[in-house]
């Protein structure tokens, strides 16, 4: 491996780290344009998501109190979105995963767009268990179909008036679980060879002092900046969709 493709990983990893660590979401957003340099998609895909898993424990750790405060909650996130994966994975043959993403990334821009300038943020606080496991649901399959299983839970817990650790404590498991079964699937699929070990070794150590950085700054935001943060991540997410896509 070059220097040169060992310093993308770094910038990667280092990027990928921090946004984990400070919102518990939008790992590949920030990390996989550089990785993608030094790597082939397949490898890079692989590279990210277990990576987003691994750094992912410690913003578990730091929500740890959160977690426990409403089980069958999380569980409404959880089991949905897992579930949802191998379905998205079917229906690869059936329906054009780059048309379904250029949806999802207006969604992402007109949603993300629309309230990144509003002095008041979207406010929905009544309890809605069907909507929460639809959302979960329906993420798991945009997961297994186009990689995008946070888009929609994103923008769901940032309409709620929830306190910072709240929402992260349902958001940050929710991605990690997806992730864990798109790892698992790549897994068998036989993407982590020598090279993709070998490219998370070497971003691991960056990426998990980088989280922690991220935690630092997540530790010191209001819970309202929390809010505008995952929306303002959502308008990006669009954004690096929509290019993707055009480009």
């Amino acid at each position: 491996m070059s220097w040169s493709a060992i310093l993308f990983i770094l910038i990667g990893a280092s990027a990928g780290g921090f946004i984990n660590g400070l919102a518990g979401s939008g790992t590949a957003l920030f990390a996989l344009g550089f990785i993608l340099v030094a790597l082939d998609p397949v490898s890079a895909v692989a590279l990210v998501t277990l990576m987003s898993v691994v750094t992912g424990f410690q913003g578990l750790w730091e929500v740890r109190s959160a977690l426990s405060r409403n089980v069958p909650r999380l569980m409404r996130f959880i089991l949905p979105g897992i579930a949802g994966v191998p379905v998205g994975v079917g229906l690869l043959s059936l329906i054009d995963a780059e048309t379904l993403k250029l949806i999802i990334a207006i969604f992402l821009i007109l949603y993300g767009g629309f309230f990144s300038f509003r002095a008041n943020l979207p406010k929905f606080d009544r309890r809605t268990p069907v909507i929460d496991s639809t959302i979960a649901l329906v993420g798991g399959v945009l997961g297994g179909m186009a990689s995008l299983s946070g888009a929609l839970p994103m923008m769901w817990l940032s309409m709620r008036p929830w306190p910072k650790a709240e929402t992260r404590a349902l958001l940050q498991p929710f991605n990690m679980s997806v992730l864990g079964s798109t790892t698992l699937m790549l897994w068998w699929r036989g993407a982590y060879d020598p090279q993709t070990v070998t490219a998370f070794l070497i971003a691991l150590p960056v990426s998990l002092l980088s989280a922690q950085i991220g935690l630092m700054v997540f530790r010191r935001i209001t819970d309202d900046m929390f809010r505008r943060l995952l929306i303002g991540l959502s308008l990006l997410l669009g954004l690096g969709i929509l290019i993707r896509a055009l480009v």
